[in-house]
C-alpha cells in the first residue's frame, strides 16, 4: 500500500489548512465527546508516542542529515521519481469520479516525466502546466457517500480514518506499485519520508504552540479530507443557530 509516514499527514494538513491553536481548544473545552473518534483514549497514546519519541528520537534526526548532506539535486530527482510512480492511481481513482479533465492531466504527467523526464527524475509536466494533483481512492469512497469512520492514530503512519486506510490499501493494488520488489518499494518510501519530514521542520511551530496538538492535529485532519475531497472548495456549512441568529437580526432590521 502507498506508505505515508504520519510527518506526511501533518506536512499537507498545515500546508492546507493553517489553523490557529484558538479554535482548537475552544472545542476542547466544551467537554464533549468527539463522535468522530471514538478511539480517542487509545489515539491519544499513539499520537504522545508518534511525536515525542518516533519523531524526536528517529525522524527528525534523519530527515534533519538527510537534508544537510545530501545534495538538492538528487533529492528533488528521486523525490519526483518516486512521486511520479503514484499518478497511475491518481489517473484511476479520477476516472472513477468522472474527472476525465483532471485525470487526462495526471496521464500527461506520467508520460512526460517517465519519457523526457527519465523515469520521473524531471518534473517536466509541471513546466508544461501539469501540476500534480494526487488523487486517492479514499476520495473516490468519499465521493459515493462512503463516510469517514472513525478516526484513527496509527503508529508511525499518523493520522488517519477507516475510509483512509481503506483507500490506502486499494491504491497499493495499482500498478506500478503492485510489482515493485519489497526492497525499492522501502527504498520509494523512505525518500519520500526523509523529503516530507524536511519540509515540515518550518510548519512545526503550529504544533508546538497550540494547547492540544493531539486536538490540533485531528481538527485539521478532516479538514484537509474535506478540502481534497471537494478539489480544493469545500461547501460552506453554517450552523444552525448561528442562521438562525442571523435571521433574527435581518427580522429585526
Amino acid at each position: 500500500m502507498p506508505f505515508k509516514p504520519w510527518f506526511a499527514n501533518i506536512f499537507i494538513i498545515l500546508s492546507l489548512v493553517m489553523l490557529s491553536a484558538c479554535s482548537t481548544t475552544s472545542e476542547q473545552e466544551d467537554s464533549y465527546s468527539d463522535p468522530r473518534d471514538p478511539l480517542e483514549s487509545i489515539n491519544r497514546p499513539l499520537w504522545t508516542f508518534n511525536w515525542d519519541y518516533a519523531d524526536k528520537y528517529v525522524f527528525k534526526p534523519a530527515s534533519t542529515a538527510y537534508v544537510k548532506w545530501v545534495p538538492s539535486p538528487i533529492r528533488s530527482g528521486v523525490h519526483n521519481a518516486a512521486l511520479n510512480l503514484n499518478e497511475p492511481f491518481t489517473i484511476i481513482n479520477n476516472l472513477l469520479q468522472l474527472k476525465f479533465q483532471r485525470a487526462g492531466k495526471a496521464t500527461g504527467r506520467f508520460v512526460l516525466n517517465s519519457t523526457v523526464g527519465l523515469l520521473g527524475w524531471f518534473d517536466i509536466a509541471k513546466h508544461a502546466g501539469l501540476m500534480r494533483e494526487e488523487e486517492e481512492f479514499g476520495e473516490v469512497l468519499g465521493t459515493y457517500g462512503v463516510g469517514d469512520g472513525p478516526f484513527l492514530m496509527m503508529p508511525v503512519l499518523g493520522p488517519s480514518s477507516v475510509r483512509d486506510e481503506v483507500g490506502d490499501l486499494v491504491d497499493g493494488y495499482y500498478w506500478p506499485l503492485a510489482v515493485i520488489d519489497f526492497w525499492p518499494n522501502v527504498a520509494r518510501k523512505l525518500i519520500i519520508g526523509l523529503e516530507t519530514r524536511g519540509q515540515l521542520a518550518e510548519q512545526e511551530a503550529l504544533l508546538n504552540d497550540s494547547l492540544d496538538p493531539y486536538e490540533f492535529v485531528k481538527n485539521a485532519y478532516f479538514q484537509n479530507i474535506n478540502y481534497r475531497l471537494h478539489d480544493g472548495n469545500p461547501p460552506v456549512v453554517i450552523d444552525q443557530e448561528e442562521e438562525d441568529d442571523l435571521d433574527d437580526m435581518l427580522e429585526e432590521f
